[in-house]
């Protein structure tokens, strides 16, 4: 890039200045400490600022410190994270809690080399923490900072592919502000969520207008380049709501799988030549070893994942024999109605409580 140093030097001074002026009010601002840095630069990937807020809150509040959040069980973890989607990060952060604490004293290590290290922790989120909490010029490349460096540098490229994604990172390693690494990465990203937004961005009052390539071309709406959408796949879901001596039988998702560590109500995919009920009796035979009869269809819910689609028609089921065990699940229990708030579900489990509970 031409005349690359007065340019970069240029965008900093402007960001910063905007920054100062105008940054958020939010709670992990008010506290930066590293743990706190952490939760929630986890928590905000993939996800909305103002859908985050709340959580972060809620976590914070239960698992104060690092240490009390090794100390956890996953289930409690995974509670507080129901409805925040990408559960594996729950998960992670869990899992990473208990290695900071025996391998790290407590402390969250600051370099980028350390933090890639723990489990949750990429190129991204590590450059975001090492900057932000620790004050270290790491660059960091997250969907806001790619698309105001598409537009600043007017990059044609799809930012999905190897050479564009390596190009973004040396634009965002020779950006980052050496003094205010931390400000200058928060500055990046609240530039893009809040003017240089996807649509419709707020090309008049944003700071960097006189410097944007994309913005002196009339290309802002165009960039960055965007894949085209394909149809998510969809699946028709079975489950069993099944009852013995007033209780429901519940299993734990694989760790492994998606929704790991969650609990559910046993089922899965029906086959194209079976019908729902033997569906229903086959899949909770094959989950976890008892046979039941199967009764009459609570509700149906549709529910859209990030990956694909499901149709899930729920059945309230009678226990007939066998012992309950977990067979493709990580474990089974049989709980009363009024507990199944305890426990954390899938948001298509959720819908289900809700009607079940609606329903006594």
């Amino acid at each position: 890039m031409k005349n690359s140093k007065p340019q970069a030097s240029k965008i900093q001074t402007l960001l910063l200045r905007w920054f100062r002026a105008n940054a958020r009010d939010l709670p992990w601002r008010r506290n930066r400490t590293p743990y706190a840095v952490w939760v929630s630069e986890i928590m905000l990937q993939q996800t909305q600022v103002a859908t985050v807020i709340d959580y972060f809150n809620r976590f914070m509040k239960r698992f104060p410190t690092v240490e009390k959040l090794a100390r956890a069980k996953q289930d409690s973890v995974l509670k507080l994270w129901e409805g925040l989607g990408y559960y594996s990060r729950g998960r992670n952060l869990h899992k990473a809690a208990k290695i900071i604490v025996a391998d790290y004293g407590g402390k969250l290590p600051d370099t980028l080399e350390e933090l890639q290290k723990i489990p949750g922790i990429g190129r991204y989120s590590a450059g975001a923490i090492a900057s932000i909490a620790f004050n270290r010029p790491a660059p960091i490349l997250d969907g806001n900072v790619i698309r105001v460096l598409c537009r600043i540098f007017r990059l044609k490229g799809n930012p999905k592919e190897t050479a564009t994604k390596n190009k973004l990172w040396q634009l965002a390693d020779m950006l980052v502000h050496t003094k205010h690494p931390g400000d200058f990465n928060e500055a990046m990203m609240e530039l893009g969520a809040l003017v240089c937004t996807p649509s419709n961005p707020s090309c008049s009052s944003c700071p960097l207008n006189k410097v944007c390539a994309a913005f002196k071309h009339n290309e802002q709406d165009s960039l960055p380049v965007r894949q085209k959408k394909t149809r998510l796949p969809h699946y028709t879901i079975v489950v069993g709501i099944v009852y013995k001596d007033n209780k429901i039988l519940i299993d734990k998702r694989r760790q492994n799988a998606l929704l790991g560590g969650l609990w559910e109500f046993p089922g899965g995919k029906k086959r194209k030549d079976e019908s729902f009920k033997t569906a229903v009796a086959r899949e909770v035979k094959e989950e976890t070893g008892i046979t039941i009869e199967v009764g009459k269809r609570l509700c149906i819910v549709k529910h859209t994942y990030s990956h694909f689609k499901i149709t899930l028609h729920a059945y309230v089921c009678e226990y007939k024999n066998g012992a309950a065990k977990p067979l493709a699940c990580d474990a089974v229990k049989w709980i009363t109605p009024k507990n199944l708030k305890k426990y954390p579900f899938p948001g298509a489990n959720v819908k289900i409580i809700r009607q079940l509970m609606n329903a006594v």
